[in-house]
């Protein structure tokens, strides 16, 4: 590996379990998780926006990495 190179981010642990993502704003998505790249860029299933009062299910989202402020597992994660 190249001195500098970076990886991307490792989430594959969480891949198919329910989350709650932190977005800038204070929002709040809660999802599951299908799929992300290097950018922290995150596929989302079956989610809905627990900012909104009467929390409307959204469906299948793409969340842009820069606006993710914090990930939260709703489901237990295997750690190895």
């Amino acid at each position: 590996m190249a001195p500098g190179h970076q990886k991307g981010p490792d989430l594959k642990r969480y891949m198919d379990k329910r989350l709650r993502v932190t977005l800038n704003g204070n929002r709040k998505v809660v999802g599951v998780l299908r799929g992300y790249d290097a950018f922290l860029n995150v596929v989302m299933e079956e989610a809905v926006d627990e900012s909104e009062s009467s929390t409307p299910a959204i469906g299948t989202i793409v969340i842009r990495g820069n606006s993710i402020a914090q990930f939260e597992s709703l489901e237990r994660v295997a750690t190895n």
